[in-house]
């Protein structure tokens, strides 16, 4: 590595901190981000600064993420811009974005992913930029900082540590190599966050050796994706959902009611005009909306489609809950004529296409997104191996037992594994059965799994769990792996420890009176108020799982499926979200609307 003398910049200061708890919105977040300069000579090592620390070790920190990088020159636009002479960097003030090392020079327009560089005796390497996150925001008092730093293109960036060493505040800058594809750190951060993300770019982003493992992903992401899709791949996979068939809802008729078990029901729905309705992949799910009557608000449930994918209409099954308002309705009062309202089909977990083994694995309800898989198989006329796995209490709690069944008989390679937990002295083993227990993840070490299958799982939270790791565990592709949630999903809330679960409510104080919000996966809705700033803070009011890292609509962590309605957005998006989607963490409701959450 032959060294150039000449200096392109100065370590102003070395600045370290230790995780802390900050309070926050009601909150304590768990956080690395306040940083005090120290004096003197400071070693440097593979993950840090001695001194240092990070509290989210998701997304932050690690050999990639070792030290973060800001410029001077930042700093006085950052005062300017947002009128805050509070943004100095003498000895006193220096860390204030959460930066490692204040420099001068080291724009991030001029250094590139995979640059190295010099400091005392350690040697760096250029490997990301900085990640979007409202911590820095936290930091300052300035929520929209995170949505600032993209868009004003001054993300800062990260460095990987080549070699240990000794650095001090004073210390020349030295570039020791530079990157063959010369992207600079602003060209890589515009490529991912703003719109574009032009494929020839993200090709050349790719071929730099020192770019992050996590950018990296995110760039595969945006190459590999197909034609259509309209969202930004690079940073959700909700992004890559298909094509939405319409938009809002739509009025179907009931056109049958059939019991399916002591506990489920399945609807039949039919366009009014009597018109095939678009055909659903197998897997998707629809959003209902029902008028309850009086008192009761309109509200909306999700549901898995049970029928064969490419009928004329629809089948949605609901099983009957115990405390379930909606679903009593549709046991006791849904009746063959009745209209109600349904958004179009929706959902990733979809059955693939091509010649490897397939598991469908269930537990009760689950069952129903399995089975369109089951009927897509069956009418492909497929000759793959399939793998039919179900968990249910008995034969009385046991839905669709005789539709699967024919199904399977007309698989030249299926296999039935059925298990029920508390057999009825009538249910006989080998006829209605395989198992007795339950469905777990020691059964399927006993049997001989297919290792290059794709699997396909949904029932409660915890068999899924369990059933998901236990196939891994078995050999089987993590990414092959496909689960589907029934009801809100897991929360991502970084930096705030996960509390005890919730359950969703209305918010507390006087009652809102703006337009109806319905978190259609927690089968919740509220009107919207005027003191709550977004879609994602009235969820939050309510206890509904959401995801969110940046909370200013550029990270699209927060991104879900707008089943219905329009929204307008404060602060104004820089990349919008896939067509029929949201960024609830920026989001106000101009109408009545219904969110995947």
């Amino acid at each position: 590595m032959a060294d150039d003398t000449v200096p392109v910049g100065t370590l102003l200061a070395v600045n370290v901190g230790r995780p802390r708890d900050v309070s926050w919105r009601g909150r304590t977040v768990h956080t690395g981000v306040w940083k005090q300069p120290v004096h003197g000579p400071q070693r440097v090592r593979a993950l840090n600064i001695d001194g240092d620390g990070q509290g989210d070790l998701s997304g932050h920190g690690g050999p990639h993420r070792a030290l973060l990088v800001y410029q001077l020159d930042s700093y006085d636009h950052w005062r300017d811009h947002l009128g805050r002479d509070d943004l100095r960097t003498d000895p006193l003030q220096s860390g204030q974005f959460g930066e490692n090392f204040t420099v001068d020079g080291l724009a991030d327009d001029t250094v590139c992913i995979g640059d190295r560089y010099r400091i005392g005796d350690a040697v760096f390497e250029v490997s990301q930029p900085r990640v979007t996150c409202y911590r820095v925001g936290l930091r300052l008092n300035e929520p929209r900082l995170p949505a600032l730093l993209v868009s004003h293109r001054r993300p800062g960036f990260y460095l990987r540590v080549l070699r240990e060493g000794v650095v001090e505040a004073g210390d020349s800058i030295i570039r020791v190599g530079r990157s063959p594809e010369r992207m600079s750190v602003a060209e890589i951060d515009a490529l991912l966050y703003l719109p574009g993300h032009d494929r020839g770019e993200v090709a050349r982003a790719l071929r730099i050796p020192a770019l992050s493992p996590g950018w990296r992903g995110s760039f595969e992401a945006i190459l590999s994706a197909g034609e259509g899709v309209t969202g930004n791949v690079g940073l959700t996979d909700d992004a890559a959902s298909p094509p939405v068939a319409w938009t809002g809802f739509r009025q179907v008729t009931v056109t049958e009611v059939i019991r399916e078990s002591d506990s489920v029901v399945s609807l039949g729905l039919a366009a009014v005009d009597g018109q095939p309705l678009p055909a659903a992949l197998p897997g998707q799910f629809v959003a209902v909306r029902l008028r309850l009557g009086e008192p009761q608000r309109p509200t909306s449930r999700s549901y898995s489609l049970s029928g064969a994918p490419g009928a004329a209409d629809y089948r949605v099954s609901v099983k009957l809950e115990t405390r379930g308002v909606v679903s009593h309705f549709m046991h006791t009062r849904l009746r063959v004529g009745a209209t109600l309202d349904v958004a179009a089909p929706r959902g990733r977990f979809t059955l693939a296409t091509g010649d490897d083994p397939v598991l469908l694995l269930s537990a009760g309800i689950g069952a129903t997104p399995v089975l369109a898989m089951l009927h897509a198989l069956v009418g492909a006329g497929s000759e793959r191996e399939v793998w039919w796995l179900h968990g249910a209490r008995n034969s009385r709690e046991h839905p669709f037992a005789a539709e699967a069944a024919a199904l399977l008989a007309r698989l030249p390679h299926a296999r039935v594994e059925i298990c029920y937990s508390a057999p009825l002295p009538g249910d006989v083993p080998g006829r209605d059965y395989q198992h007795a227990g339950r469905l777990t993840g020691d059964l399927l070490a006993a049997l001989p799994i297919p290792r290059d299958a794709r699997a396909y799982i949904c029932g409660p939270a915890a068999f899924m769990d369990d059933v998901r790791a236990a196939l891994v565990g078995l050999g089987l592709d993590r990414a092959r792996v496909l689960t589907e949630v029934f009801g809100a999903g897991a929360a991502i809330t970084p930096g705030i420890a996960g509390g005890p679960l919730v359950p969703v409510h209305q918010p507390g104080g006087r009652p809102g009176t703006g337009p109806d919000v319905t978190f259609a996966r927690s089968g919740l809705t509220v009107p919207w108020r005027d003191d709550v700033g977004s879609l994602l803070e009235l969820a939050e009011a309510c206890d509904v799982p959401s995801r969110w890292s940046c909370r200013t609509g550029i990270c699209h962590t927060c991104e879900a499926g707008l089943l219905a309605g329009t929204v307008s957005y404060d602060p104004p998006l820089i990349d919008p979200p896939a067509d029929g989607n949201v960024l609830v963490c920026s989001a106000q409701p101009l109408d009545e609307v219904v969110v995947d959450l």
